[in-house]
């Protein structure tokens, strides 16, 4: 019994080694990942390993794991306009490695690829299609500076095998000089909008006034026509209206009285 025991012991060690040399040897592979394999002795495989568990040999081979999935990056640059004004941009890129250039990525750049080419390469596309554009024309045709940047960095990351899915001008921004400069022009456009206004204000109010002063010469005319034809009459009328509109107003006021013609009225004066 102990023999067998012993002999148990022993196989059972013997699976646990070979378990831990099997576990060993082993790699996995996830989703949306890429592996290539470096040999000690031939040096980088140029056969990409897809996902799930593959073996590599230990000691003598190491797997290298890529993350072929988009990721996000900004990158910020500092460059010039065609009319020499500073411009603060901010690009940001979605970008992938391609699968089957990994081996060749890895060899070339190493698994940091992305901080050695993205920075440059962005900076050298901007700076070209920037000092295109003056700073007005960067404003205004921002969509085709953005195409422009697009087709010319995809082609330019092609080159290191690297996939860019998505370029976006996210931050767009101007020198001091040229910002003042701008507010300066909206100041003194609205100086110039308020000085129209005050023109045309007075243009119009002194339309109104010839043409009330024509009123009043015609309404003169119209009157002096009147006092010729209708002699003194009109006049006597209008002091007879205007009297008895007084005697009216007169008439409701509680601090008058009234006395008819040719009449007296004795006051209550005190005695002495």
């Amino acid at each position: 019994m102990a023999a067998f025991l012993n002999r148990i012991g022993q196989l059972g060690l013997g699976v646990a080694i070979v378990g831990g040399v099997v576990n060993s040897a082993l790699y996995n592979v996830d989703g949306g990942h890429r592996a290539v394999i470096f040999d000690r002795f031939t040096g980088i495989k140029q056969d990409v390993t897809g996902e799930g568990t593959h073996f590599f040999v230990p000691w003598v081979q190491r797997p290298i794991i890529f993350d072929i999935r988009s990721q996000p990056r900004n990158v910020p640059v500092i460059t010039g306009s065609k009319d020499l004004q500073n411009v603060n941009i901010t690009l940001r890129i979605l970008y992938r490695p391609v699968p089957d250039q990994l081996p060749k990525i890895y060899t070339i750049l190493g698994q940091d690829y992305d901080e050695r080419v993205l920075p440059s390469i962005t900076t050298e596309v901007l700076k070209a299609v920037v000092a295109q554009f003056d700073a007005g024309e960067l404003i205004t045709q921002r969509e085709m500076v953005s195409q422009k940047v697009s087709e010319d960095l995809t082609e330019r990351a092609k080159q290191f095998g690297v996939i860019l899915d998505d370029i976006s001008i996210t931050h767009l921004t101007f020198g001091k000089e040229f910002t003042q400069a701008v507010e300066m022009k909206q100041v003194a456009q609205q100086d110039a909008e308020k000085a129209r206004f005050l023109v045309e204000k007075a243009e119009q109010q002194k339309k109104a006034t010839v043409l009330s002063a024509e009123g009043d010469a015609e309404a003169a005319l119209l009157l002096s026509k009147a006092f010729t034809e209708a002699g003194d009459g009109l006049i006597e009328l209008r002091r007879i209206e205007a009297a008895e509109d007084i005697a009216y107003q007169l008439s409701r006021s509680r601090g008058v009285n009234y006395l008819p013609s040719g009449q007296g009225t004795l006051l209550n004066l005190p005695q002495m």
